[in-house]
């Protein structure tokens, strides 16, 4: 069966976003780093966004995640920056309540439970589905992540947009892999107990 992997960049105090939740990537908290995005090459290079693999010269499909599932307001970020599909080589699967249909129709906009549809596509044939947030997703997705993939960041920012966001619910993961690189940042793995 598939896993949902909850792959995302966060601050030693659990923040994967600053308090605007806008795209943090090369901020002060989170800089683009070359031995970051030697990292994602190698490793895992289909989150990379289309512009980016495109700079990159990375034509090459997944060997990790075909799907990549978010909420709205991840999904806003890419909007943002002009992108209706800012992954069209996967599956793109955004929850909202709120969104119309994209301009391009190749995002799925799902508005029932989101914890329905990833057991569908846990059922489905094909790689690993990619969470990239936000922390309300991931905590309503919680019971149905099976992996956490966390690009710890050597920073505090004190309030922001949180890893998990929602009420108390304890629950228990494995540390499974750990790698240190050059530039500080820890990619810690954990798998569910």
């Amino acid at each position: 069966m598939r896993r949902l992997v909850y792959y995302v960049a966060t601050t030693l105090d659990g923040f994967v976003a600053g308090p605007d939740g806008g795209d943090p990537s090369g901020s002060d908290f989170f800089p683009i780093t070359d031995d970051g995005i030697r990292f994602v090459v190698e490793n895992y290079p289909e989150t990379l966004p289309a512009p980016a693999r495109h700079a990159l010269g990375i034509d090459s499909e997944g060997t990790v995640f075909d799907t990549v599932v978010e909420g709205r307001g991840s999904y806003e970020v890419g909007l943002d920056a002009g992108l209706d599909d800012a992954y069209p080589h996967l599956r793109h699967v955004v929850f909202s309540t709120t969104l119309p249909e994209t301009a391009s129709g190749a995002v799925e906009i799902v508005r029932d439970d989101p914890i329905v549809k990833v057991r569908e596509l846990k059922l489905e044939e094909g790689l690993d589905i990619w969470l990239v947030g936000g922390g309300t997703l991931a905590h309503a997705l919680l019971p149905e992540i099976d992996r956490l993939i966390l690009k710890v960041n050597p920073s505090i920012i004190g309030s922001g947009i949180s890893l998990f966001n929602g009420p108390f619910l304890p629950t228990l993961f494995t540390a499974v892999d750990e790698t240190l690189l050059p530039g500080g940042v820890r990619v810690l793995t954990y798998d569910r107990r």
